[in-house]
């Protein structure tokens, strides 16, 4: 069968592998119709992603089919649909005895440090397919993205009575928004890009944005929209090195710093002080755990999380390696782009 295959840094090619095996015991054989493009996938193609290993197959963002489940496998059954947990733990080391599974010590996700789901068929451990009968292929790729965002915003612990500023409306702070809304605290964007502030104040129903020209209106800003006061939680999703390094200055006294964005650069804090004059905590935020994706699952279904205005590009298996570098222009417009598997 056919598969993707990104054997460099801007070099994608379509390869030939083997059909998949039956599934093992704890196994569970897939389908895979839809994946989603992230990040950490525009990341690898760029070889700016610290965690991405080469050739790859990438691919962690997957509405899938089981097709058949190994011996011993309960939670799953042949027919079922479903979104992959692509964080491959090994359930033994200290970090999983301690619940922390996103950030095993030997963790392999699919699509980054192991092989994933451009290609039409492969095994996944089956604990880690989480499934619904409602969501379609499309909203099922679009849990992980999700899940990212719902780990970062638990790690900042918002109170429904303070402010969140999420800096950075890619994918990634777009799942941040979603549950910073639904904590109840008041929510406030920061983006460089017009287009992305527009989106998130029409489609994602926050009216709180600022755009970041770093010309120091953007604390005059949040200062007015926070009556003084700051932010109580900050998310920084960029994935700049000088956005990381300047977002403590957004923070309230006793505030919360949560990096979610990942960079290969220094960061620096230019004005150490703050932390200790603030009282400031800074946390990582690391993929998610499985409880996210069932919480997500459930939000979707229900209405809560309305996943119509994320897909604003679509490929079929066969066009991605041309249509791939577009989704990389900020003027193409691209909030997620799905790929269609087929066969």
């Amino acid at each position: 069968m056919k598969a993707i295959q990104l054997e460099k840094p801007k070099h994608f090619r379509t390869i030939e592998i083997p059909e998949s095996p039956d599934p093992g015991p704890g196994e569970a054989l897939v389908r895979v119709h839809t994946v989603g493009i992230c990040g950490t996938d525009l990341g690898g193609y760029l070889g700016k992603m610290p965690f991405f290993s080469y050739p790859r197959i990438p691919g962690h963002e997957l509405g899938i089919e089981v097709l058949a489940v190994g011996a011993g496998v309960t939670n799953v059954k042949p027919g079922d649909r479903g979104s992959v947990e692509p964080y491959l733990n090994c359930q033994h080391c200290y970090s999983c005895r301690c619940g922390h599974t996103n950030c095993c010590e030997s963790n392999q996700t699919l699509g980054v440090h192991c092989d994933g789901g451009l290609r039409p068929r492969f095994l996944v451990p089956a604990r880690k397919v989480h499934t619904s009968q409602k969501l379609t292929f499309e909203q099922l790729a679009l849990v992980e993205t999700l899940a990212i965002g719902c780990h970062a915003i638990y790690r900042g612990q918002p109170d429904p009575k303070g402010h969140v500023l999420v800096i950075g409306a890619g994918p990634i702070g777009l799942s941040a928004i979603e549950f910073a809304r639904l904590s109840g605290a008041r929510t406030i964007v920061m983006d460089m890009n017009e287009g992305r502030l527009a989106f998130v104040r029409e489609k994602m129903r926050v009216p709180d944005t600022i755009c970041l020209r770093h010309d120091g209106t953007e604390l005059q800003q949040l200062l007015a929209l926070t009556n003084g006061q700051l932010a109580d939680v900050v998310i920084d999703a960029t994935g700049s090195n000088q956005s990381m390094s300047q977002a403590l200055n957004y923070c309230a006294f006793g505030g919360r710093l949560v990096y979610v964005g990942i960079t290969q650069q220094e960061v620096s804090f230019l004005h150490a002080p703050i932390m200790h004059r603030r009282e400031l905590s800074i946390l990582a935020s690391r993929n998610a755990l499985p409880p996210d994706f069932t919480r997500i699952i459930g939000l979707i279904e229900t209405g809560e999380i309305d996943t119509r205005p994320w897909i604003t590009h679509r490929a079929e298996f066969a066009d991605m390696i041309a249509a791939f570098p577009s989704w990389l222009l900020p003027e193409t417009g691209v909030i997620k782009a799905v790929v269609n598997v087929g066969e």
